[in-house]
């Protein structure tokens, strides 16, 4: 069994930029999705490629928002993709506008074998799906935790994906641990669990894989909730990793992050709705290159 320490999804090499496809919503106002994976990616010194999987007004927790479901140009501009020879280190997919473009990501993973397979299976929070999300779509989504690299689900999204029966954030480690099992079961390389709250003023992330020891990083919990941090934890993990650092210290970094921005947040207007402020700690983000 392998320790997280000592496993490197990838390995940077010398001043390569990678490339990474990053199968995401694109929200006009809020902070999320697209709005966050391209600029700490870039921060990375990664080359972002976009495919956007919904257009939005603003995020789903605003009281009113429009929605453009991009399924329908998909085919297209993926077929451009190929005729244009694009090379790939990694897909990077997290919200969907539709079961649907299930088939698209996994159009992009046969295109591109070689490439690392990060999925943030975006579909809800807090015991409950996300307003556009149908069970159709969360059934689809099952679909790409096979053959995952790095999977990274939040306690609602686990349990979607498992069939285990939510029971909030407060959880015991052999409760993580049996959604862990089934994940890794269902064909997950590796799998990080994130948002587990026990009220001691630590948050908690797990780790484990196939041939990785389940492991526990605990990061400050500050006393208030805000929009676009799982995204935000997703891209700062990913950023790590496509780094050359180890799923460990990848996984450390996110929560670091997430825990420093959230500081400055607080000081932003209406920040409880609009979601996490990351800009000013991009700094950290350069810095793992």
């Amino acid at each position: 069994m392998t320790n997280a320490r000592e496993l490197f999804l990838y390995r940077r090499e010398g001043t390569y930029i990678p490339r990474i496809a990053a199968v995401h919503d694109l929200c006009g106002y809020g902070k999320c999705s697209l709005g966050v994976a391209i600029p700490v990616l870039s921060a990375a010194g990664c080359d972002v490629c976009p495919v956007p999987t919904s257009l939005f007004s603003a995020h789903t927790k605003f009281p009113t928002f429009y929605m453009h479901d991009t399924t329908s140009m998909l085919d297209g501009y993926l077929d451009a993709w190929s005729e244009v020879g694009i090379g790939l280190d990694a897909v990077y997919s997290g919200f969907l506008g539709s079961a649907g473009q299930v088939g698209a990501i996994q159009r992009i993973y046969a295109d591109h074998p070689q490439a690392l397979r990060i999925v943030d299976p975006v579909m809800g929070d807090g015991g409950a799906k996300y307003p556009t999300y149908t069970d159709e779509m969360c059934a689809a989504m099952a679909a790409l935790v096979d053959g995952a690299d790095l999977l990274t689900p939040n306690l609602t999204e686990a349990s979607i994906l498992t069939g285990v029966d939510y029971q909030g954030q407060d959880v015991t480690d052999e409760f993580v641990r049996e959604n862990m099992r089934r994940l890794l079961d269902m064909g997950a390389k590796n799998v990080v669990i994130k948002g587990i709250s026990r009220g001691d003023g630590k948050i908690r992330n797990y780790l484990a894989g196939s041939d990785v020891a389940f492991e526990e990083v605990a990061a400050e919990q500050l006393p208030y909730m805000l929009h676009g941090t799982g995204d935000l934890y997703a891209s700062a993990l990913l950023a790590a990793v496509m780094a050359g650092k180890s799923l460990y210290e990848s996984v450390t970094f996110a929560g670091r992050l997430v825990r420093d921005a959230m500081v400055i947040t607080r000081d932003q207007p209406d920040f409880e709705l609009r979601g996490v402020s990351f800009e000013s700690v991009l700094g950290e983000v350069t810095g793992l290159v």
